[in-house]
């Protein structure tokens, strides 16, 4: 017996549900790197920004203009260069740059209304210029002074979307050009955004483009879902001080998501409570990133959005929803809601943004033993190592209680347990009152893990 389709359609309907609630009112600035903007897929994206608007998110876009740019600036025979992510120009320079990110975030106003929406755009960002850093004239190019977060919060109250070209203005009326993935990430942390989303073109953190720490979870397609600060750190390390093995054009790819990444770390530790770099080649990426447990990009957060806490009596028709599937597959047994109401106080359940995801028992018999049971992880979370998680926390939850040995009883994840450091024993070695319950005709394996000095055993270390 297998999970009804019904059921999986009901779960995802409940799942954007649980988020539409979570996220109603967030503020969320999305910035929309220009190849999209110029691809056959921006028309989708689009669609998708007008849904998520349409749900109550409060919506803020940053287009990047930098291709417009490059074309106006060539036209008129205006050379250019790049120091730390800035481009510098001669002044004259300035009112072809102005005009080009307004044109650019025209078309982006104009393809919104196209979905009935009324965006604005306005000079609310006060800039100065960067001037003379390290002997070097930035000449043309800005950065944030200040902004109108009053009017920038009455048009979100309006209902209406903000779009910001990459434009600043100086107390004098002056503009400069200003970076518009550093201006979206200003504008994210000034607002302390929920959400700060980069689309751009292939974006994907996996082995085609970076090194991969050893111990990072993984998504089904190869790419990482989601990095807290110190894995982050982790990650910059190594990819910021090796030697690529990629071609140009991937490394220019890399290079620029390793830029996002670092932005990224600066807006989480300033207050931006998630952000998600998109790979905006893929149809439906931002709707699937916010209304998803797992997403489609990858999501950098200060702490755990996920979290283990004990059972609470009106989690019980939650997890059993979350091991019908492995009970039908006879990978656990039925239980009942009665017998759920007498024994929550034993269980674990991981949390995921509202939703459980995850859930284990410990069933202490005595001082000398303990059972670990029901140990479910949802498929869709199965490779991010929240089963080894479960198991190291209700491991040092027996610890605590001077247990000498934890055990299991399985009939078809012999493997996956003894990964984790258990070893068979005998089922002779039951506590009694365990013995008594056990099923010869079911034929469950026993394995123990020692958990006293002598024993010298214990769980095998996982990434989380």
């Amino acid at each position: 017996m297998t999970t009804s389709p019904i059921l999986e359609k009901a779960e995802r309907i409940r799942d954007v549900i649980r988020y539409i609630k979570r996220f109603k009112n967030a503020a969320v600035v999305i910035h929309i790197d220009d190849e999209i903007i110029d691809s056959p897929l921006f028309v989708s994206h689009i669609r998708d920004i007008a849904l998520i608007h349409q749900a109550g998110l409060r919506v803020i876009i940053v287009p990047g203009a930098r291709k417009k740019i490059d074309a106006v600036l060539t036209q008129n025979h205006i050379s250019w260069t790049y120091q730390n992510g800035c481009r510098i120009t001669p002044g004259e320079a300035i009112p072809l740059i102005r005009n080009a990110a307004f044109e650019v975030a025209n078309g982006v106003m104009t393809s919104l209304a196209g979905e009935n929406l009324t965006a604005v755009i306005g000079n609310w960002v006060r800039a100065r210029g960067k001037g003379v850093l390290s002997g070097v004239d930035f000449g043309t190019a800005g950065e944030i002074d200040k902004l109108d977060d009053s009017t920038i919060n009455t048009i979100l109250d309006s209902g209406f979307i903000p779009i910001f070209p990459c434009i600043g203005w100086s107390l004098n009326g002056k503009p400069y050009n200003i970076s518009s993935a550093q201006l979206a990430s200003q504008i994210a942390t000034h607002l302390k955004a929920d959400k700060l989303f980069f689309l751009l073109p292939d974006a994907e953190l996996s082995q085609k483009y970076f090194e991969i720490p050893k111990e990072q979870g993984l998504s089904p397609e190869g790419c990482i879902p989601a990095m807290n600060l110190e894995e982050l750190d982790e990650f910059l390390k190594i990819n910021e001080c090796g030697e690529s093995v990629h071609d140009d054009e991937k490394n220019l790819l890399s290079d620029k998501i390793l830029s996002l990444l670092n932005l990224a770390k600066k807006a989480v530790k300033s207050g931006v409570t998630r952000v998600h770099i998109l790979n905006g080649s893929l149809e439906g990426s931002l709707p699937c990133e916010i209304f998803s447990d797992l997403g489609s990009g990858t999501m950098i957060y200060a702490s755990n959005y996920g979290k283990f806490r004990a059972m609470r009596r009106e989690d019980i028709s939650a997890v059993l929803s979350l091991i019908r599937p492995f009970v039908n597959r006879e990978i656990l047994l039925p239980r009942s809601e009665q017998q759920m109401e007498a024994e929550y106080n034993d269980f674990i359940v991981y949390e995921l943004d509202g939703a459980i995801r995850a859930c284990a028992a410990l069933h202490i018999y005595d001082r000398s033993q303990a059972e670990i049971a029901a140990v479910a992880v949802d498929e869709n979370c199965s490779h991010i190592g929240i089963g080894p998680k479960m198991m190291e926390y209700l491991v040092e939850k027996a610890k605590m209680v001077s247990i000498e040995s934890v055990f299991i009883l399985t009939t078809q994840t012999a493997d996956w347990f003894e990964k984790q450091g258990f070893v068979p024993d005998d089922i002779s070695s039951l506590p009694q009152k365990r013995r008594e319950t056990w099923n010869p005709n079911r034929g469950s394996k026993l394995f123990r893990l020692k958990l006293n000095s002598s024993g010298n055993q214990s769980l095998k270390p996982h990434h989380f």
